[in-house]
């Protein structure tokens, strides 16, 4: 399938393209949901992906996925992360071994354990066991931080509610050079997108990884209007980093984190070069009808539900769907205010995040930038178009413009 850029200001899709329904991902059956995957269900979805390298087991191998999904004779949060968290103690073992004669190889390693262990607690840390995985995969990622090179510096950033922890990777060579602070989504974690640092680094870009509010080591662990003031604290140490230039900054968001990435577009326009959104949730995504729709659909893996009600503080259906339209942007009055330029990306057929957000964003406010995928789903993913083939051939090229242009 080729790429196509383009920019968009029209109306909505055509008829065709609402969200489809299907059964829920959730581990657990909660009322007025569709039942979960079974585990032969789920052991075959999570063989299918990995096989075809997509989202979100991309960086495992297949084989070891076979091996790990063997190993699981029921749904139990805790035997889940204990099958893949065993593959991820494989790796760290061989990275330990390395370090004193193979740097490069250690690095490695120490980043293959922390993708199993990171996958052991998807899609969030809610049993003893997946806490514990998270905290392995902390550990695996700072030893590849502290091993590859251009090394990764994990940094604390003042914020009067709690330190925001980041990893920052600086390119070798550069005085003062740009920054991406990419933000992480519902399940990612700021460690997921600092794979992509080499490609920002060989423009002589710096990358700048965060946990989205309610995420990972994100210090606020309730999502509400205002949280993003923990992303604005991060642009304030930016500013104060003489070896970072302020007045070139991108921020990237995809998923829920474009949520994040669109609302600072706007409150912090005087401060970002540009913005990416990617699949961003605005408003549609949290009307009832289709937050209820989306926890049905078969694009997330599963335990969709727990993962989204947990950010929002809330454990019953009907406390989920009351709380999603506080977030909109639309009914805050934000859209239609003027934001810094912006990339919108997305699939015309999302069935985690509504179209519609895509293009509320182009019908109002500043005229933004946009790349849909007519026949792409969540983030505008297809079986063929994964996620690496869309940032090399729209969203690098459109930051490297904006990060290169004079306004």
């Amino acid at each position: 399938m080729q790429l196509e850029r383009r920019a968009v200001a029209g109306a909505m899709l055509a008829a065709g393209l609402a969200p489809r329904l299907a059964t829920a991902q959730t581990a657990t059956a909660h009322p007025g949901l569709p039942p979960p995957r079974t585990l032969d269900e789920l052991r075959a979805e999570v063989q299918s992906r990995a096989d075809r390298r997509a989202y979100p087991v991309a960086m495992l191998d297949p084989a070891e996925v076979r091996e790990a999904l063997a190993g699981l004779t029921r749904l139990d949060r805790d035997d889940w992360a204990r099958a893949w968290s065993a593959i991820g103690a494989r790796h760290e073992a061989r990275a330990r071994a390395l370090e004193a004669t193979d740097r490069a190889g250690a690095a490695a390693a120490h980043l293959k354990a922390f993708e199993y262990h990171l996958f052991a607690r998807f899609p969030l840390e809610n049993s003893p066991g997946k806490a514990r995985a998270y905290q392995l995969a902390l550990e695996s990622f700072a030893g590849h931080a502290r091993l590859v090179d251009p090394p990764i510096e994990i940094v604390r950033i003042p914020w009067s509610g709690g330190d925001v922890i980041g990893a920052l990777r600086r390119p070798p060579g550069v005085a003062r050079p740009p920054v991406v602070v990419a933000i992480g989504g519902l399940d990612s974690r700021k460690e997921n997108a600092a794979v992509r640092s080499d490609a920002y680094l060989r423009h002589g870009i710096a990358f700048l990884g965060l946990d989205m509010p309610g995420t990972g080591q994100s210090p606020v662990r309730v999502v509400a209007p205002g949280a993003e003031a923990s992303l604005s604290a991060v642009l304030d140490w930016i500013g104060g980093r003489p070896d970072l230039d302020a007045s070139r900054v991108i921020a990237y968001g995809g998923s829920w984190g474009g949520h994040w990435s669109a609302r600072l577009a706007v409150t912090e326009r005087a401060r970002l070069r540009g913005a990416v959104v990617q699949a961003g949730p605005v408003h549609a995504t949290f009307q009832p009808e289709w937050q209820r729709a989306g926890l049905g659909t078969r694009e997330y893996l599963f335990e969709l539900f727990e993962a989204r009600s947990a950010i929002y503080g809330v454990s019953t259906l009907d406390d989920f769907l009351a709380y999603g339209p506080r977030m909109s942007l639309l009914t805050a009055g934000l859209l239609d205010q003027p934001s810094a330029p912006t990339l919108v990306l997305n699939g015309a057929r999302d069935t985690q995040v509504s179209i519609e957000d895509s293009f509320l964003l182009l019908r109002h406010g500043t005229p933004k930038d946009a790349w849909i995928n007519p026949a792409g789903g969540h983030m505008g993913r297809t079986a063929e178009l994964g996620d690496e083939r869309i940032f090399e051939a729209v969203t690098l090229p459109w930051i490297v413009r904006r990060l290169d242009a004079e306004t």
